[in-house]
């Protein structure tokens, strides 16, 4: 496929998920099948030996089953934001099937899509992107480092506790010369 093919969006996530705990997107999973075709063998043999395992795993994400005659088997998946995805699996083994549930259950449910950048936000700003250089003299970009005067620790104004300090040590001197006027 050519990048005019592929759709393209930005970079996002799912309802903020890895910022707090993690909301499996999965919402719904209908497993349909033939209980008598020879393509749905996998597929029943994944209900019969591992489907109460994977319930018990994912209590959040529903699982339905649709027993239908003469159709071949689809894994049908909804997530929490409104999508749709399905799978029509004919002929797959029952390790296929869990792998295939198991790629469901971790995907977000957003379309698989061609990111446009990998820096994006919703409400841009005018001011352009802030970073570390930003406001730094241009000779740095010659200097050699390591540099002994860019080491040093520079503090442009006195701290609350040395001014503090200062205010003490003149007010004691104050009394000092009263007393020896006297």
């Amino acid at each position: 496929m050519s990048n005019a093919t592929i759709p393209s969006d930005f970079l996002r996530s799912v309802l903020q998920n890895g910022v707090g705990r993690y909301v499996c997107q999965l919402k719904r999973v209908t497993l349909k099948f033939c209980k008598s075709h020879g393509g749905s063998k996998g597929v029943r043999e994944f209900i019969e030996t591992e489907l109460i395992d994977f319930a018990r795993q994912n209590p959040g994400t529903v699982v339905y089953l649709q027993p239908r005659r003469h159709r071949g088997p689809v894994i049908s998946a909804e997530y929490l934001n409104g999508n749709k995805d399905w799978l029509y699996c004919q002929n797959y083994t029952r390790d296929e099937v869990r792998k295939w549930l198991e790629y469901m259950k971790n995907k977000s449910g957003l379309p698989i899509v061609r990111i446009r950048k990998y820096h994006h936000t919703d409400s841009p700003s005018i001011q352009g992107v802030w970073h570390p250089f930003i406001h730094k003299p241009t000779h740095l970009n010659l200097a050699k480092f390591p540099c002994p005067e860019r080491s040093e620790h520079y503090t442009p104004a006195l701290s609350a506790t040395e001014q503090l300090l200062q205010i003490a040590k003149a007010e004691k001197n104050v009394y000092v010369d009263d007393e020896d006027v006297d």
